[in-house]
């Protein structure tokens, strides 16, 4: 059938409903019938009178249940992250996500009526470091399989299940903590494709002795018995691996699997859809009203920038404050995108506060108060702005989702604390915030960056801390030791590219270390500082392992640092994972 038949048919079967819902035979067998026939399929219509007509019908019968994408109707699609206290609750839902399945982690206290008024195609529960026999152990409700939604339990999850559904849970008498080859029953709709032999991550000392009644093995290792379980009738799915890391092998296809042969998912989450949608919605929201972004020139605030500048315009004012501590040419990069010269019609203010931050940090070595004086000094220097703009309706932050998850949901621990979560700032009266990349994570971000046309350049920027170079050096922050910093790490980000590697590693930069020593340039003697080279690969930044640059580029940017950055005769590689390091260097 050709698109131009796809959407006749489609006028044709909402023509049919509309009016059989308008005679009030909404429930008849009939219009179930073609409402069903056409639900089967997302059609996109030639024109846009038959998605209108069923946008009339399906906003009558089902109200919010249904939405309207780019002229195209698709079925509110939901998988559910119910989280036990797992520290990869956010990696479930970003491999949902890749999916093409939209996907939120909420607390394992969703109440049962909230799930419902939700209804989801599938819910997934977490890991999580508790047992489930112990009485304070979290653990919801038994109703929940009730509800005819196919659930996935992972490691702590899967032993809930199993306790919840009559089975048993006990201390194993083995743990099994890392890579491991599990076994797996390819006949299984969860392991469909994935080798009988698979490397899994293990992280467990509790184990199911016993399954619940209907379920059946489907995994298993030398240590744990019922690595995998299920009753595919009921749809109930368990697994004591975690499929969420990339440490297991085939974990994205035992995901995949669950979401679209269980869950019998569409897909239908696009990246073109969500930016269409939220410009839509921002100016809605925004009006005639006018709103005010703090642009960090980091990733998140240039997307949220450009989004919200396609909404409403001139309506919106960027502050850019430049403290000094950006990366080679960094803020002339982010002006010639969002200043008077670039692409998008908005209110554009650089403020160039190098020396205020210099002065300001002058004879401080130590990291944490670093972060302190540059995160203080911003807030003033952004105040002092905001004050001479006047009255603004709306504050735009660059908030994506793991910073959400990260600040705690329900009763899972904080991971860390983000300023840009749970309220508005005091210093002036905004009527709201608004946040429109609040469910995204980071490469759904850069995803709608690249939908918004802003350069590959600033979107695959590597990611930058909030207080900058600061950090980045050891001891003391002087001009002068910033220019070598963003010198060295110009040439090591310059030669990664080059090598065509950039984009296999999670996070690299350079930093200039405390440390002098003895060198030969010359033929004289030099007493200069060391460089230190970081690269890491990481899934969830809470753990990493240095990443394995070929020597052949190392040796690249050691030769190049050493020759083109002055006072520098000595370069080094951090080869230490996190823990016991951090992924900065600071």
């Amino acid at each position: 059938m050709t698109g131009r038949e796809r959407g006749i048919a489609a006028e044709q079967i909402a023509t049919v409903i509309f009016r059989l819902a308008a005679m009030g035979l909404e429930r008849s067998d009939y219009l179930r019938q073609q409402y069903d026939c056409y639900s089967s399929h997302v059609v996109q219509a030639c024109d846009h009178k038959s998605w209108k007509l069923i946008r009339s019908y399906k906003l009558m019968k089902y109200g919010s249940q249904h939405k309207i994408i780019g002229g195209i109707l698709v079925e509110k699609e939901m998988i559910i992250v119910l989280d036990f206290g797992g520290q990869y609750n956010q990696l479930i839902a970003r491999r949902v996500r890749e999916c093409n399945v939209y996907c939120e982690v909420h607390p394992y206290t969703l109440p049962l009526e909230k799930i419902k008024e939700m209804n989801p195609k599938g819910i997934i529960f977490t890991g999580g470091p508790n047992s489930v026999y112990k009485e304070e152990s979290p653990r919801c409700s038994k109703e929940i399989f009730d509800l005819g939604i196919p659930v996935l339990g992972i490691c702590y999850g899967a032993q809930l299940m199993s306790y919840l559904l009559g089975g048993e849970v006990a201390t194993a008498p083995v743990s099994e903590y890392g890579k491991t080859e599990v076994e797996v029953d390819t006949t299984s709709k969860l392991y469909e494709g994935v080798s009988p032999k698979t490397i899994c991550w293990m992280s467990h000392t509790d184990y199911i002795s016993k399954m619940p009644e209907g379920f059946r093995v489907t995994a298993h290792t030398p240590v744990c018995p019922i690595a995998g379980m299920e009753n595919e009738e009921k749809g109930w799915y368990g697994i004591q691996a975690h499929p969420e890391v990339l440490h297991t092998q085939e974990g994205s296809k035992m995901l995949h699997n669950f979401v679209y042969s269980v869950c019998h998912c569409a897909g239908d989450w696009k990246m073109d859809a969500f930016v269409e949608k939220s410009i839509e919605e921002i100016r809605k929201k925004v009006g005639n009203g006018r709103a005010l972004l703090a642009l960090s020139g980091g990733v998140d605030s240039s997307v949220a920038g450009v989004l919200m500048a396609k909404a409403i315009g001139d309506q919106l004012t960027c502050v850019f404050v430049d403290h000094g501590l950006l990366r080679k040419n960094e803020g002339d990069e982010v002006e010639a995108v969002f200043g008077p010269n670039g692409p998008y019609k908005l209110n554009f203010i650089r403020v160039n506060a190098q020396q205020r931050f210099y002065d300001k940090l002058a004879g401080v070595t130590d990291p944490e108060r670093k972060r302190k004086i540059i995160g203080e000094e911003f807030i003033r220097v952004f105040e002092e702005e905001a004050k001479k703009i006047g009255k603004v309706d709306y504050f735009v932050q660059g908030t994506i989702y793991p910073d959400v998850i990260e600040s705690g949901l329900g009763k899972s621990a904080v991971i860390k604390s983000h300023h840009n979560v749970g309220g508005l700032p005091e210093h002036v009266d905004f009527k709201e915030i608004i946040e429109p990349l609040r469910m995204l994570f980071k490469d759904e971000v850069r995803r709608a960056g690249l939908e918004l046309g802003i350069p590959e350049n600033l979107v695959y920027r590597q990611p930058f801390p909030g207080p900058g170079l600061g950090i980045r050096i050891i001891g003391a922050v002087t001009p002068e030791k910033v220019k070598m910093v963003q010198e060295a790490d110009a040439i090591y980000r310059e030669e990664i590219a080059k090598a065509g590697i950039d984009r296999n590693i999670g996070q690299y930069f350079a930093a200039l270390t405390n440390m002098r020593s003895v060198g030969v340039m010359g033929d004289e003697r030099t007493y200069d500082y060391a460089i230190a080279l970081r690269a890491v690969n990481t899934i969830d930044f809470m753990t990493a392992e240095a990443a394995e640059i070929p020597w052949e580029v190392l040796g690249t940017v050691a030769s190049r640092i050493v020759n083109e950055v002055p006072h520098v005769n000595r370069v080094l590689y951090d080869c230490t994972g996190k823990p016991p390091a951090t992924i900065e260097f600071e």
